[in-house]
Order: structure tokens, then sequence, then C-alpha cells
């Protein structure tokens, strides 16, 4: 059940409804020419304020409850022969909120309580007193103000648990993808990636206990493995929930250029502006762009050179990464997975990238990540 603060528009509808009833029991307390004695005029005022109650029935249904039923009991003590609508509506409003037990409460004692009020006014005998409050509260009218409240109340509840429960199986079933594709990925990658890592150790080892000079490349491909190694299981953990392993971001950047320079790409890192706390999907990606970026110019570019460009804006973070590689101005790059998945990252945090030759030779790539629509 949604018990917070109802819209504006059930609130105006609430004081209709309110303004309605009591408008209503007070033209029918006055037909009955009363005089505006003491306790005339405490009837009215019990007409209007039972009437007016009902304004609250959605934000406090039993007090509001009680306020009807005595103020039904007090203008029949008072000598109004005037029936118990505002109470009717309690009733409904009370079992319609799950109120069920206080209502049949209150339910039962209310019209035990109207013929001795009637009695109290001294204008019926018993008889007449017996009949003022049956005609003041049928019980039909009870029964059938229960009923309504109780059926809206159980359609009420069956939503909220449909909508429940499809939260909680999507839910579930995400969980359950993210972990098959942990394992597939564990699986898949795990045992190669070990392979290459052993292999470049032993081989780096080896020509270490030999004396000889390691070749950079594999050195590279030793420290690619390690980092491969690391990439793969926080990914991992990632997927499983396990947040022991701080994901990479632009701290990190640094790092990755250095690893860059040791196969011989000249790569140069710049970071402007002043650096602020961003959301750490902002953060993670930033990484992952540099690193694409610079996978790509040494796997495919054939560049001598290489600039990450990050400012770092209060609104935003924009990065720059261009490098002197052969991509030429009238050549379309090739569409490839990395490419694919950094426009991916960058479209989900709402930026925007552009990956393209440049007009002076090489290949640039481009990304901007607003900083105020992520959390």
């Amino acid at each position: 059940m949604n018990t917070g603060r109802p819209p504006v528009r059930a609130r105006v509808m609430d004081w209709v409804i309110a303004v309605g009833v009591a408008a209503t029991l007070l033209v029918t307390g006055l037909s009955g020419h009363h005089s505006a004695t003491g306790l005339d005029l405490l009837g009215y005022a019990l007409l209007a304020a039972g009437g007016l109650a009902l304004a609250a029935r959605r934000r406090a249904p039993v007090p509001v409850l009680a306020i009807t039923g005595l103020c039904a009991v007090g203008y029949q003590a008072a000598g109004f022969d005037v029936p118990a609508v505002a109470y009717l509506f309690a009733v409904y409003a009370a079992v319609r909120a799950g109120h069920r037990t206080v209502t049949m409460a209150a339910s039962v004692t209310v019209p035990a309580v109207l013929p001795l009020a009637a009695l109290a006014s001294g204008l019926h005998d018993t008889g007449e007193a017996f009949a003022q409050a049956r005609g003041a509260l049928e019980v039909a009218w009870l029964i059938a103000a229960g009923a309504a409240g109780e059926a809206l109340w159980q359609a009420e509840r069956r939503a909220d648990e449909a909508e429940r429960t499809r939260e909680e199986t999507a839910r579930r079933r995400a969980n359950e993808e993210r972990l098959r594709i942990a394992r597939e990925l564990h699986d898949s990658l795990t045992h190669q990636i070990s392979i290459i890592k052993v292999q470049a150790e032993v081989a780096v080892h080896v020509a270490r206990r030999r004396g000889e000079e390691v070749p950079p490349a594999l050195l590279a491909i030793q420290e690619a493995g390690r980092e491969a190694a690391r990439e793969l299981r926080a990914t991992l953990e990632a997927l499983r929930d396990d947040d022991r392993t701080p994901p990479r971001g632009l701290d990190d950047v640094p790092e990755l250029v250095e690893r860059v320079r040791t196969i011989g790409l000249d790569a140069t890192l710049t970071i402007e502006g002043r650096r602020h706390d961003v959301p750490a999907a902002v953060d993670r990606t930033v990484y992952r762009i540099v690193q694409e970026s610079l996978t790509n110019i040494a796997r495919h570019a054939d560049a001598a050179t290489a600039s990450v460009r990050i400012d770092c804006r209060p609104d935003a973070v924009a990065i720059r990464i261009d490098d002197d590689g052969k991509a030429a101005p009238d050549t379309a790059p090739t569409p490839g997975l990395g490419l694919l998945g950094m426009r991916e990252r960058v479209t989900a945090l709402g930026g925007r990238l552009r990956a393209e030759p440049r007009g002076e030779g090489g290949f640039t790539v481009q990304a901007e990540l607003p900083v105020d629509q992520t959390s």
C-alpha cells in the first residue's frame, strides 16, 4: 500500500467531497426547523465537522472514522434526524486502507450508541429512538460501504504484489544473466590469458638468467598479460557484485600512458582543468576510452606518436586522443568491437563520441561525458 502524501488532484477531490457532504448534512439539518439555541448550534457544528473531516480520510482513515462516528452520535443527541453519511464515507476509506478490524469494531459500536444518543435528545421514546437510529445508519449501508472498501483494498494489494513480484523477477533474471556472463568469461578467457602471462614471464626470466637483453616487446607482452589478468579479475568481481577491487578510473590513466611508452609509442598526457569528483561511471568510462584508443593505436595505426588530452570542466569531462598513424582523411574507419563499445558507453551516459581520421593524417577520438546527468 502506498501510505505517502496523496497527489494534488486527489487532495482537491477529497476536499470537494468533504465540503459537499458537509453542505448536504447542514441543509438536511436546517430542514428540520431547529432554532438557534446553544444545543442546536452545537449540532450544526458537529454536522459540519463530520463532513469536513473527510478531507483527511486518505492520510488518517482511523482518526477520521472516530471523528465522524462521534459527530454522528453528537448531533443525534442534539436532536438532529440526519443520516450519518460522513460516517459511511469514513467506513469506506478505513476499509480501503486495510483497517478492517478497527472498522468492524466501530461499525458495531456506533449503531449501538446511536439509539442512546437519540434518547438523550429527549425528543423520542425508546421505540422512536431505535427507529431514528435505524434510519440514520442502516446496517446495509455499512455493509455496502465496507464491501466496496474491501474490494478496492484487495485490488490495490494485488496490484502492489504483482508490481513487486515483477520487479523481483526482473532483478533475479538480471543477476542470473550477470553470473552467466561471468562464468563464460572465466571459462573462455582466464585460461588463455594465464598461459600468455606465464609464458611471457618464463621467457623474461630465462633471458635474464642467460644475461641477454630482454626485448621491449617481450616486456610489453608480460605487462599486458598481467594487466589483462587484473582487468579480467576486476570485471568478474564486478559482475558478481564484489567490490573488493576498485575499478580503474581517471587516476589510473597516467599509468596506462606510461605502459604504452614501453612498447615504443611516444605518448603524451595532458590533464587540464580542476579535478573534481565525478560519478563512478564517468570515471570508469574515461579510463576505458583512453585504454581502447591507445590499444588500437598500438595495434593498427602504425603511429609513432600519440597524445591524450583530458579537460575536466565543471559540467563535463572532455577527452581527445590523436595519433600520427596511417589513417587518411578519405578513409572511413572500419567499425570494430572496441569502437562500438566506446560508443555504447558514452551514449549510455548521455555523452557524445566522434572517431574519425584527421585532416592532417592520423586518427582522432573525441568524447564528451556530462557529469550532471549521471549518478
